[in-house]
């Protein structure tokens, strides 16, 4: 009986355990999917207000917005791009750990853009801005070269694969064509068929001439008809018969016969 009890309140401890850690795993990931998207609202929130300001406003304060907006636009279209291949190309993990050094340097730049877009003296700003353009084309280049080399790289796969199937499906169509190539390499005359062809296409036999006419009444003429002949007329029958024997009845006087007294 005790040691029904100790299992019994063994296996309540292991459900205790088991519920509390499903609800900590499932606290965690509703918070990292709250976490995310309030970064996402956060992060499109602040594209618009940068959009906007580089719209509206004129000036140092225009163009740290615009180099803001740039330069976060770059940095998150080439993530996007690396983490994407990543999945199907193992080869970009460096490409990857590359870009998460540059962007730790836009992360340093943008924070500082940020710090300047309070800063009161518009002289000294004004002579930080080709400072600041020129770090930024340089962080910007470096994005758009990897995120366009793992995208020709992924087009380059793709077309290797396209003429890697093309030739798949050629050699699976000319063998499903199998009596093309039969036909193609068989000889003329190995096989009835081509006999029949041939024969099919020999020229008819030539028309006999004509006859004379002196040897109309005496020659016959014949026609050719593959290898028999027939006649041409038939025999002639006589223009006028004979008069038939006329018969007698009984009622008829047998004729005298003539005396010869």
């Amino acid at each position: 009986m005790e040691a029904v009890i100790a299992v019994l309140a063994l296996l309540s401890v292991l459900l205790v355990v088991l519920g509390a850690y499903a609800t900590v795993k499932v606290v965690g990931a509703a918070k990292r999917r709250v976490d995310t998207t309030i970064s996402h609202a956060r992060r499109t929130v602040e594209d618009h207000t940068l959009r906007a300001k580089s719209l509206a406003q004129q000036g140092p304060a225009g163009e740290l917005a615009q180099l803001r907006l740039k330069l976060r636009s770059s940095l998150r279209a080439t993530q996007e791009a690396l983490q994407a291949d990543a999945a199907e190309d193992g080869s970009l993990r460096e490409s990857l750990a590359l870009y998460e050094r540059l962007s730790a340097h836009g992360h340093e730049l943008d924070a500082e853009l940020r710090r300047l877009e309070s800063e009161p003296d518009r002289a000294t700003l004004a002579e930080r801005l080709a400072e600041l353009r020129e770090r930024t084309e340089r962080i910007v280049h470096a994005a758009d070269s990897l995120r366009w080399a793992a995208r020709d790289r992924a087009r380059r796969f793709a077309e290797d694969d396209l003429d890697s199937l093309g030739a798949q499906i050629d050699m699976e169509t000319s063998a499903l064509r199998h009596w093309q190539t039969a036909q193609s390499t068989t000889p003329t005359g190995t096989d009835g068929s081509d006999s029949k062809v041939s024969d099919a296409a020999a020229p008819p036999p030539p028309w006999p001439e004509a006859p004379t006419p002196e040897s109309a009444g005496t020659a016959e003429q014949t026609w050719s008809d593959g290898p028999k002949t027939r006649r041409a007329e038939e025999p002639t029958q006589a223009a006028i018969e004979p008069p038939a024997p006329r018969p007698t009845y009984s009622w008829q006087k047998k004729p005298r016969p003539e005396s010869t007294t």
